[in-house]
């Protein structure tokens, strides 16, 4: 039997002489199931990497389900997502899993060997990107995934939705600019993750075109929380010569700024002018209302959703990376400097 070229496809029955288990050893591997021990298991699993078996999508009823997973469920635009990957699979006729485990780079392992129990017709995952032995996992049981990664960059065999994070810097940066600011600062993410780094050289490329110098004190790094942001402000209101603007890379940091510029009684925006990323909720509804860059995250989780449905399907070539628009939404936050 042959696997869509002249490479022999291994059968089950194979596999499980060469580990020296039962078949039924083998299927429980490929089935999630908990009663094998954990030697087995890593043996049975270093065969099927080995061979690069694939489950074909037939061999095995799916669930009904899209599985969801994030690494933190209370986050502030997690609930956006969820409703846009809610959309679409009840278009589907499918119910939606939710899951939280891991880091922002990646799921637990205790999570893999639940998904595989579930079967699901895919997975969605909110992270940076997935470890090989995972891929493998889900790949060799005929599970799509898409990574949905407002954070991160995965690499390019993975299927991936994100936002044009550049592009957002830039425009931030340019609306600041256009209103008459000069001394201009950034506070972005983590420094190890790739959507801080992007929306810092969007920053710096609206400058260096506007010919505008960059103190190396105006970039700070934060954590895209609302601590990160008053600390970073507090750092950048404190100094000798305070920026006019600061561009906050997400609304959390930038709500920390803000109360760092009331403790300070500095007024936004007639004292500072200030700019938030993602448009969360609640960035409409602070006084006054902020200045941010809008992130599509439910259009994100909907693109996802319709792209692992199509998966489930069957393959597409090349690997699909989709980046959604970006668009700078205007509120009461920024102003021309004043004199």
């Amino acid at each position: 039997m042959t696997n869509g070229g002249s490479t022999p496809r291994i059968t089950l029955a194979e596999l499980a002489a060469e580990a020296e288990v039962s078949l039924s050893t083998v299927s429980k591997v490929l089935n999630g199931r908990t009663d094998v021990s954990t030697r087995t298991r890593e043996r049975i699993e270093e065969l099927l990497t080995r061979h690069g078996y694939t489950r074909r999508g037939g061999e095995q009823p799916r669930s009904a389900l899209v599985e969801l997973v994030f690494p933190e469920l209370q986050s502030v635009w997690s609930m956006e997502i969820i409703q846009g990957v809610e959309k679409v699979a009840k278009a589907h006729g499918l119910s939606v899993v939710l899951t939280e485990s891991g880091d922002r780079h990646s799921p637990g392992e205790e999570w893999i060997d639940g998904v595989l129990r579930r079967r699901p017709v895919g997975v969605v995952l909110v992270f940076s990107d997935l470890a090989p032995a995972m891929k493998q996992k889900l790949r060799s049981r005929a599970v799509p995934f898409v990574i949905i990664d407002p954070s991160g960059d995965p690499s390019p065999d993975v299927p991936s939705v994100g936002s044009a994070n550049w592009t957002g810097g830039l425009m931030a940066t340019r609306h600041l600019i256009e209103l008459g600011h000069r001394r201009i600062a950034m506070i972005s993410g983590p420094e190890d993750m790739m959507c801080s780094l992007a929306r810092i050289d969007g920053y710096r490329s609206a400058m260096a075109a506007a010919g505008l110098d960059v103190p190396a004190d105006f970039v700070r790094f934060g954590d895209f929380e609302v601590s990160g942001g008053y600390t970073n402000g507090e750092a950048l209101l404190g100094s000798d010569e305070p920026p006019t603007a600061i561009f906050a890379g997400s609304d959390l940091q930038a709500l920390g700024v803000l109360e760092s510029a009331r403790s300070r009684g500095i007024s936004v925006p007639d004292g500072l002018s200030l700019v938030g990323y993602d448009d969360i909720p609640a960035a409409r509804w602070v006084s006054p209302g902020l200045t941010t860059v809008h992130q599509p995250l439910r259009r994100m989780g909907e693109v996802a959703t319709d792209l692992v449905v199509s998966l489930s399907r069957g393959p597409i070539e090349p690997t699909p990376r989709m980046d959604l628009a970006t668009h700078v939404v205007v509120r009461g936050s920024t102003a021309a400097p004043t004199a």
